[in-house]
């Protein structure tokens, strides 16, 4: 669920990670790491080796999709692997995890960190992922080839990333806090076990298939914690985009420049659900009784690899949640574009823009003579990387994000699952601001402090005072609704990672 993602109603993306000095060459078949941005790019034209570190010992920084994260971090270059035997590494088994825990806080005081997420409780340390991964990698060379995934998720980052019907309730199932499709692992308030991914592939020539449960390639930060920069997540991923699919995704690479997506999946963060779980209010709309959705793309990038446009797109019927009951069927689209630029050997410069748009929503805030019952939600980040030494990057992010019609943000998600006092019609513009370092002391450790500075700019301000309908500060709880007192927040946080 990346909110029901919630993604009420979890990229491929990237972040950072560590791998080889000289990283392990993809299958043919597989997408070219070097689409995406490297923070870290060596000074001497050679490939991905920091030129003042001896070979052996060297390895770099680079934000990497989460397949193909997966594929560098368990080369042997990269981090010491404990887990790994002979009996599976010669079979083409990897075996790794790690381990990501921190802590942060917000200038008010408020037991939540308003909608960021997804370290989002104040001065209380989470231990936010315990991750494991088995996987086979496909390799199409010698002809016809097979391989797998599947990763087990434990820790305070499970509610963001499960599905229903398998690690999540079905929509016409409940929670003890009476909550419709909410994680259903869960060991305790804020810990849980997450399956976010267990798919199988084939592949052949330059063509691999994947079938069953996988992370969406919309967007571009990620679950997984090495393929983040930041430890804290953009609104943007959170609360517009899908975390994960469930069906068939095929990736064609007829060259080095070019890679193609398409496949059918159940939806946005689904399993097993069916649309039809409950009664609806528009039965007869276009295709009510399936929820079958499109989910392709196309990746393009120069020669010389250095730039990279991305452009994916998710699109079909949806239920639509309202009071913990679905209302209304109707379609959902997110149209998704990342643009990533090498602009020389120390700064790289990323772009993405997403475009969402969920019919019959019905949210009652409709504005700017949309059609009744559209909601949308669209926005814009940049992030800027600069290579400081051979294990320190810094970088900031801007965003900003509109949530149109009231429809996305609710803050505090943790609370929603729960049954607590929890928020959302924020319809407005979200603004944010974040700096942050990634120190790599180690081949297996990753620091990563960061400031944050968000604010709210809602479209009717007198409203949103007089209602609470406000992201940030403590929770009033007042007749009028359980929001926020505050615009804005200033955050600071910090985690670690432990790759193992």
């Amino acid at each position: 669920m990346k909110f029901v993602k919630f993604k009420l109603p979890l990229a491929v993306a990237a972040g950072l990670m560590t791998a080889g000095a000289i990283a392990a060459e993809p299958a043919p078949s597989r997408i070219d790491t070097s689409l995406y941005d490297q923070y870290a790019q060596t000074g001497s034209g050679l490939p991905p080796v920091q030129a003042a570190v001896p070979q052996e010992e060297a390895y770099e920084l680079r934000g990497l999709p989460p397949q193909e994260a997966a594929q560098e971090a368990s080369a042997e270059e990269g981090p010491n692997r404990y887990l790994e035997t002979e009996f599976l590494t010669s079979r083409g088994i990897k075996t790794y995890g790690w381990i990501a825990a921190g802590i942060g806080a917000n200038n008010w005081g408020s037991p939540y960190n308003g909608p960021i997420t997804f370290n989002d409780r104040n001065w209380q340390g989470q231990m936010n992922q315990l991750y494991l991964v088995n996987e086979k990698l496909v390799d199409t060379s010698n002809g016809l080839d097979w391989g797998g995934r599947i990763d087990l998720l434990y820790g305070t980052d499970y509610i963001y990333t499960t599905a229903r019907g398998w690690d999540g309730f079905l929509a016409n199932q409940t929670n003890g806090a009476g909550v419709a499709g909410s994680p259903s692992w869960a060991s305790s308030k804020d810990y849980g076990l997450a399956i976010p991914q267990m798919y199988g592939e084939l592949g052949y020539g330059d063509h691999v298939v994947k079938f069953g449960h996988f992370y969406t390639i919309i967007g571009y930060e990620v679950v997984p914690a090495i393929g983040n920069f930041f430890y804290t997540h953009a609104y943007t991923m959170q609360y517009g985009e899908p975390f994960t699919h469930t069906g068939v995704l095929d990736t064609w690479t007829p060259n080095d420049q070019l890679t193609v997506y398409a496949g059918i999946t159940n939806g946005w963060d689904n399993f097993s659900d069916p649309i039809n779980s409950q009664a609806f209010l528009n039965p007869g709309y276009i295709n009510a009784n399936s929820n079958a959705a499109f989910l392709g793309g196309v990746s393009f990038k120069n020669s010389d690899q250095t730039q990279a446009l991305t452009s994916t797109v998710s699109s079909g019927n949806e239920p639509v949640f309202i009071a913990n009951s679905p209302q209304n069927i109707g379609n959902r689209t997110i149209w998704s574009n990342v643009y990533t630029n090498e602009l020389n050997d120390k700064w790289t410069y990323v772009l993405q823009n997403d475009n969402g748009w969920q019919f019959n929503a019905n949210t009652g805030l409709e504005t700017q003579n949309q059609q009744a019952g559209l909601a949308q939600w669209y926005g814009i980040n940049q992030y800027l990387f600069y290579n400081v030494s051979d294990t320190v990057v810094a970088g900031m992010r801007f965003e900003w994000f509109r949530d149109n019609n009231g429809y996305r943000v609710f803050a505090p998600i943790r609370n929603y699952w729960v049954g607590g006092p929890n928020q959302g019609l924020f319809q407005g513009n979200f603004f944010a601001a974040t700096w942050g370092l990634n120190w790599k002391p180690t081949k297996n450790w990753i620091i990563r402090p960061e400031l944050r500075y968000d604010w709210y700019a809602p479209d009717d301000m007198a409203a949103a005072r007089a209602g609470n309908v406000l992201p940030y500060g403590p929770t009033l709880g007042t007749a009028n609704g359980p929001g926020g007192s505050e615009y804005g927040q200033f955050y600071g946080g910090c985690d670690a990672i432990w790759q193992f």
